[in-house]
């Protein structure tokens, strides 16, 4: 089994091998490395990408707006990097659609770091894959297939407000019952703690 380190390293000699930055290949090394990590086809999708992207032309989505659409399909790596960058303010459209991005695997780590950054989870839709992405730590989703991904029709991506799972009688409840392990504070130890930490050296 090849080590998270290989993984990341030959992602990004690769990506600058196709014609990317340093920059953005350093990016896509980290992508990959999550991917992986996360149970997810990052090698396979990457690879299949590479084999074509010299031969097919794909369109660079450099500024994302609330909905997104172009009759040449998005590269993922690109549309990645842009959103990753303007995280904080489109976190304020609450959800955005992107139509017609290739191979959108690729698109899944850079959202997930996205949430991280912004400090929310979010929710994406790659046609009827649905993927949580929960502050960079995991991943949860419907999509157990290991298959490449060549396009999706259309991306939905919904921005989360971070809300407690439970109601303030259940926290009540509990932090009662947390109260049992409180030590209550004799006159014995408050008299000990009274010159805790002094020494007279005289």
């Amino acid at each position: 089994m090849k080590s998270f380190s290989e993984i990341d390293t030959n992602a990004k000699r690769a990506s600058k091998s196709v014609g990317f930055s340093w920059g953005v290949s350093e990016e896509v090394g980290k992508n990959i490395r999550l991917l992986e990590m996360f149970g997810l086809p990052g090698i396979k999708n990457l690879n299949q990408y590479y084999k074509i992207i010299k031969e097919k032309k794909f369109k660079n989505l450099n500024l994302i707006s609330k909905e997104n659409y172009s009759k040449i399909p998005y590269c993922p790596i690109i549309a990645g990097t842009s959103f990753l960058d303007q995280a904080n303010s489109l976190e304020k459209l609450f959800e955005i659609k992107i139509k017609n991005m290739s191979f959108p695997i690729l698109f899944i780590p850079f959202v997930s770091r996205a949430s991280e950054t912004i400090g929310k989870r979010i929710f994406l839709n790659i046609d009827e894959k649905d993927f949580l992405l929960n502050f960079n730590q995991s991943i949860y989703s419907n999509y157990l297939s290991g298959d490449i991904l060549e396009t999706s029709n259309e991306i939905k991506i919904r921005f989360i407000e971070n809300k407690n799972m439970f109601n303030e009688n259940e926290w009540r409840e509990l932090y009662k019952l947390s109260e049992d392990t409180f030590v209550e504070e004799s006159e014995e130890l408050k008299q000990a703690s009274a010159g805790a930490g002094l020494t007279d050296n005289d």
